[in-house]
Formats: C-alpha cells, structure tokens, sequence
C-alpha cells in the first residue's frame, strides 16, 4: 500500500499543519515512486488512508478531551503534589476558562485539525486521477471528512477553511457561512457513500449523524455570543430525520454492556456507527485509560511497569449529580453505567488471590485495591497466584499513605494530593500496553447509537414533544441490562433532565463543552471555575498560527476576549 508524505513551507498555501506554521505549499513526495505491481485499488486505498491516521492523535489525553473535558464540570487536573501536571499552569487555566493563545493544548489540538483538513484535500486531489471504480466514493468520503474536520475547527475555534487545492490560500468562514458550508460539504458527499466500512471509517449513517449533530448545535453556531440560542424547528425536524435514517438501516444496537462500548474488543460493537479505529495492529496509542489512575494502579499482570498516572478526576459537583439522581440509593447501586465491579475482594474478602485479575471500570470511589508491587514483581500467594490487596502510594513515595480517592478535590494543596478526586476508568486498559503510555485498543466513538437516541430525543424535547423524548431517554437507559444493577426508566423529562442525562451516559466521550454551551451552562460555577465571560465558548487561534499568517495582514484574527 502507498503511504503519502509531505513537504510544507511557508509559501502562501493556507491550512495549517503541525509545523506551527500556517501557509503552507503541500508537495506530495511520493508521486515519483515507482508504483509498479500496485493496482488502482491499492493505490486508492493508500491515497484514503492518511485521512484516517491523524484521529487517534487527535483524541489524545493532552488533544481534543482536554479541551472539551477539562474545560467543564467533568474533570479537573490540578498540581498533584506540587510535582506533577503543574505544566505552566495549563490545566488550571483550562478548568477556570483563562487559557490563552500559547496554550500547547490548543495548538496541538488546532495543528492536528488543520493537518487533517490538509490531508483530505490532497486525498481528494489525487484520486480524482485514479481510475479504480472506487474513486468516486473515496473522493466523496475524503470530502465528509474534510467536513468533519472542519466541523471540528469551527466548533472550537468558531472558523471553518474553504480549500480545494493544495496549492490555493484557504478561505476562512465563520458563523452561518461556515455552518452552511459544512452541510452543503456532507449532503454532497453522503449519495456516494454506504454503510460497509466503518465504524473506523465515515459512511452514510456516520455522514446523517454528523449532519444530525451539525442542525442540533445550529442554534449556538450561527450566533456564538447570544445570551440565548434559538432552535429553530426546522433545524430541529432535521435532527429528527437523520437520526431517523440511522434507525432505520437497523445496522447498529444499543449494548447490554455498558462498558464493553470502551472495551478492547469494541471494534465489533453495534452500537458504534463512526468510531477512531484504535485496533492495536493499526494505530491506537490513546492513553485515556491510564490518564486518571493512580500511579499505584497496575491493571495487568504481564506488565508490572503499566500503571496510572494520577491525571484528572471528576469533579464535586459531577459527582453529585449522580447522588441528585438516585436519591438515598448509591449510584453504584442505582445506574449500570457509573461503575462496574471486576474486582471481588471488595465484596469477598478472601478473594485476595487471583489467575486473572481486571481493574473495576466507571469512576472509582474511597478505597482501592489491586495486584502489589514490590521491588517491580508483583506479590504472589502461596499457591502462586497472583496477591490483591489495598494499595498504597508506594510509587509517590509515601508507601504509609493509602490510595483511597475522595470526593473533595480542587486547586488548594490540600485538594491536589495523589489520592484526591474520584477517578474514571471508562476505557478499558490496553492488554498490550507494556508501560500504559501506549496503545489504545479501544475504539473511540464519534457517534454511536446512544447518541442517536438523544439527540432525537433533544429535538423531540425542544419542539414540545416531551413524551417522545421521554421515550427516547427510556431506551437508552433501559437497553444497559448486562450487569445485576439493573435501570430504571426516568418517569419525566426536561431539558435540565436531559442534560445531566446525558452527563451519565457520555461523560468523559470529549461532548461534554459542547453540550454545556448548548444548554446554557459553560458560564455557570463550579469547582475552581467562576469565570463566566461568554468569549471563552470557543478557544483562543495559536498565536504561532497568527504569527504564521503574518504576511497576510488581517488574514487570521485572533477570537473575540483573547
């Protein structure tokens, strides 16, 4: 297979790549290499691929969550122990909304975006050439991806990039012109596409969920600054009527296992309809699973050196919205989905020693324990098997100091300790991760069904249909049958309802900013964050990309409040 590389240099041509640099000519280096024995296909094949090989970058711990997690009320990161994620200050500015332009997580994140945007039009340049009777559908999927790219930019940054030619200065559009720009780009590439490649690659269905979530959100990108958005119905008809179509391919279906959704072997699940391919033998390298462990977490017993590394927890105040919920039932006890017990020694004692050990998934309370580590082997029973006991901060150098997480956490340096906030375990740890800062086998959805499901149910509510969107809520919640905790349907639904609903069933999927700003809830307090400046809905433009831009005077300016 034909793999593409790429010259840049600062000669005018702008969509911004990785090189903090913002015109950029892009040169494909390969064209000259004999392509003798290569069918059309499997030069196709090669020219499609790139597209795809920048989304597990993109989603990385330090990329695209961070913005869209730690920027809201679902997880903080302070400075653990006065040593650890300190980084300048940028998680904390993150949380406060006080980030500014020289934030690496930004830039990252916007270098990433605009490389992909890059690669799909030279995607769509190239295999206008081949001759493959393929090409016109990979030339259509080319182009929903440099929409969804786009989609990607303009909802953090509030700029979308018109280009169609390596060789041409991309057009910048914001407001209504970029959200216009984007559907057109999806309704003319969806007639071409069908549902057989994904979920690692964008189809029909995923192309109708990505217009779906594009109308939903069409209120709060046509007018970013508004002190309240307006749904328009027609708008609200549309999401109804690409998910609508999702359903009706009966292609996809909610799964039983909550968790098996974030699992290793989740590439198959048929709740994914568009999905970042994280297979081991492929691209995954996320390390969303090892970000909020401790550091004296060790999920699996081939690697004594794969542990966590003390990252963020969630906050106070999310965590008492699943308390609200419940009432006087823990929530372990009442929601499938905030936490699954693998672990038995938590309910039997003499269970210390295990064949086969797998951490607890979903957030984790108080108390943890797990395999031992000493002299870097793990403790064995007598019997050989592998010794499970409490654990304590030993790799912090405090072995006295329990691992026990609390619900109180915040900036103070009381509050930023190893063992300070509840922590999630959503993803499942890479049974391939020898330190636990590679892989990702997990497959890391974009849209599934579940989302499907609440975005109509959004609509329906919006439009005064609160008994179909109660419905819609019902299904989801009550499909999570796997385990003995078993749901139970909510008997009401408002728009607050729906929100925090959608809090338990995506939290930590990279929705949440963009749910809060929809409904109205990034300006408001929480843990460390009081900031309440309506600018900070979209991120600060890189000043390396502005600096870029420079010889085009007016050409890249800066967003509003930075």
């Amino acid at each position: 297979m034909k793999t593409n590389y790429f010259k840049s240099s600062l000669i005018g041509a702008c969509v911004l790549l990785a090189t903090s640099c913002t015109k950029l000519n892009e040169e494909v280096l390969d064209e000259s290499l004999s392509t003798a024995g290569l069918t059309e296909r499997q030069i196709a094949d090669g020219q499609i691929a790139p597209i795809y090989a920048l989304l597990p970058t993109l989603h990385e711990h330090t990329r695209y969550f961070a913005l869209q997690e730690i920027s809201t009320d679902e997880a903080i990161l302070p400075y653990r122990g006065g040593t650890d994620w300190g980084d300048n200050g940028i998680y904390i500015s993150l949380h406060k909304h006080e980030t500014t332009s020289t934030d690496p997580n930004v830039r990252n994140t916007w270098n990433t975006i605009t490389q992909g945007i890059s690669r799909t039009v030279t995607a769509i340049v190239s295999l206008q050439k081949n001759s493959d009777p393929v090409a016109p559908a990979y030339i259509a999927e080319a182009r929903a991806m440099r929409a969804y790219y786009n989609l990607l930019s303009f909802d953090l940054f509030g700029i979308a990039f018109v280009k169609d030619d390596p060789g041409q200065v991309s057009t910048i559009i914001r407001s209504s012109e970029a959200l216009e720009y984007i559907k057109t780009e999806l309704l003319a590439a969806e007639p071409f596409l069908d549902n057989t490649t994904g979920p690692g690659r964008l189809t029909k269905a995923g192309v109708w969920g990505l217009l779906a979530r594009l109308h939903l959100n069409a209120g709060v990108y046509s007018d970013r600054y508004a002190a309240a958005f307006q749904f328009k119905p027609e708008d609200m008809d549309a999401v109804i009527s690409y998910c609508d179509k999702i359903l009706a391919t009966n292609q996809y279906a909610l799964s039983a296992d909550y968790f098996a959704i974030f699992g290793n072997d989740n590439h198959d699940n048929k709740e994914l309809v568009f999905a970042v391919d994280q297979r081991a033998d492929l691209n995954g390298h996320n390390r969303l699973a090892y970000f909020s462990l401790s550091g004296d977490q060790f999920p699996l017993t081939a690697f004594p050196a794969a542990n966590g590394t003390d990252g963020p927890a969630i906050t106070p105040d999310f965590y008492r919205s699943w308390v609200e919920a419940n009432g006087a039932i823990d929530p372990a006890k009442a929601d499938p989905r905030f936490y699954k017990q693998n672990i038995s020694i938590y309910t039997n004692p003499g269970d210390s020693c295990v064949t086969d050990f797998n951490m607890d998934r979903g957030i984790l309370r108080g108390q943890q324990y797990g395999l031992i580590r000493k002299a870097g082997v793990f403790e064995k029973c007598a019997d050989g098997k592998f010794k499970v006991g409490k654990l304590f901060n030993a790799s912090r150098s405090n072995p006295n100091l329990t691992v026990d997480f609390t619900e109180f956490i915040d900036f103070t340096t009381a509050g930023s300790g190893y063992s300070t906030g509840y922590r999630v375990e959503k993803y499942e740890f890479s049974k391939k991760s020898a330190s636990g800062r590679n892989f990702g086998e997990a497959d890391i959805s974009i849209i599934r069904l579940a989302d499907v499901y609440m975005m109509r149910a959004e609509a329906k509510l919006r439009k005064g249909d609160a008994v179909a969107a109660l419905a819609d809520v019902n299904t989801v919640r009550n499909s999570r049958t796997a385990y003995a905790v078993k749901p139970t349907a909510l008997t009401a639904i408002t728009l607050d309802l729906l929100f925090r609903e959608r809090g338990f069933e995506f939290y930590w999927e990279m929705n949440r900013r963009t749910d809060m700003i929809r409904f109205g809830k990034y300006e408001g307090t929480w843990t460390e964050k009081s900031n309440n400046d309506k600018n900070k809905r979209v991120f600060p433009i890189p000043q390396t990309a502005i600096d870029g831009a420079s010889n085009l005077p007016s050409y890249l300016v800066q967003n509003t409040g930075y």
